[in-house]
């Protein structure tokens, strides 16, 4: 497995990312309709993402639906191939892989490292298996368990997420929504992984379950000194469980800061539209903001800045240039002309 020294990201071993990723692109070919199949042009789910992701740390990434949140995910964790650009993750001390080239030898290895929880808790559980089988089925096909070991780890996975031993011989349809999100979180966990992608994870359970899942990946992440990215659409949870946010529009990331500095000091105008979209819990106050044009289509982006059509700020850079991320301060970085 080829890796990479940290010296190429600052050498300081204090301040070195779990995961770096440069430039990262996900495009999907359109093909034309006719009896001879043609590309005519590509869908950019994922155009130019660049972030690090800290020890320790859980990033949460926001926007609407279809800005390339997921697919951003998935195409780091390797579910989808890249397109361009590279993604670093720090697989041994101060040794760096790049998942992009990485073969799917060394991936199914990489793999114990990182794993995901995904967004609907029945549909992620396999209903022929029972909970113990499919807790005990990553360390069964690593081959890091077996006999009264691999039953014991079960056990305790099941301890640490609120579920009891003998919940491991019923099947997934015995339990409610909150429950199996909580199998999925135990599965994920039992290879202690560095890295844990959580895909919307709660945002199928009602709300007092959301709740509960949340304060429960909060202590699982102090207790197994996890990182996480924590996709989502909820700003309250956001807000609640993230040290830093990256807001993303169009496949591009246009602000990215430390939490609270981001809700209480946005600089990015689809920023400020979307924590304005937020519902405040007060009918006597308008909540939902005039919303200026059509969010923009992935197959066939403006020239220039992609919320510039949306914009009431715009400048006329705006119209010609796609704009980079700019620095607000040391963690705060948005991309406009005007911050």
């Amino acid at each position: 497995m080829n890796t990479v020294g940290a010296e190429a990201f600052g050498g300081n071993s204090e301040k070195l990312p779990l995961l770096a990723v440069r430039d990262l692109c996900k495009f999907f070919p359109v093909y034309n309709q006719g009896v001879i199949r043609r590309k005519i042009g590509d869908v950019k789910a994922v155009n130019k993402v660049s972030f690090d992701l800290f020890p320790n740390e859980t990033l949460g990434l926001v926007g609407e639906s279809g800005c390339g949140k997921s697919t951003t995910v998935r195409t780091i964790l390797r579910a989808l191939e890249f397109t361009g650009g590279q993604a670093f993750f720090n697989y041994e001390k101060d040794r760096y892989v790049e998942l992009g080239s990485v073969n799917n030898r060394d991936l199914v290895e990489l793999r114990k490292s990182m794993q995901m929880i995904f967004q609907d808790p029945f549909a992620s559980l396999n209903p022929r298996m029972t909970v113990g089988q499919i807790i005990s089925e990553p360390l069964q096909i690593h081959k890091l368990a077996k006999g009264s070991e691999l039953e014991d780890r079960v056990d305790e996975i099941l301890f640490e997420v609120g579920l009891k031993p003998e919940h491991k011989t019923r099947y997934p349809h015995a339990f409610s929504g909150g429950q199996r999100q909580r199998i999925g979180i135990a599965r994920a966990l039992i290879m202690n992984p560095k890295l844990v992608v959580a895909d919307e994870a709660v945002s199928a359970l009602d709300v007092s379950v959301q709740a509960q899942v949340i304060n429960l990946l909060t202590d699982l992440k102090h207790a197994h000194g996890l990182s996480y990215i924590f996709v989502a659409h909820d700003l309250s949870v956001v807000r609640h469980i993230c040290d830093r946010v990256a807001v993303m529009y169009a496949g591009r990331i246009v602000e990215i800061a430390p939490t609270e500095e981001l809700f209480e000091d946005p600089r990015h105008p689809y920023t400020k539209l979307l924590l304005a979209s937020a519902p405040i819990p007060d009918p006597t106050m308008r909540t939902l903001p005039p919303n200026p044009g059509e969010v923009a289509d992935a197959g066939n982006l403006p020239k220039g800045c992609s919320f510039a059509p949306r914009c009431g700020c715009r400048c006329e850079s705006c119209a010609e240039n796609v704009p980079e991320l700019q620095k607000v301060n040391d963690n705060h970085w948005a991309a406009c002309p005007l911050i």
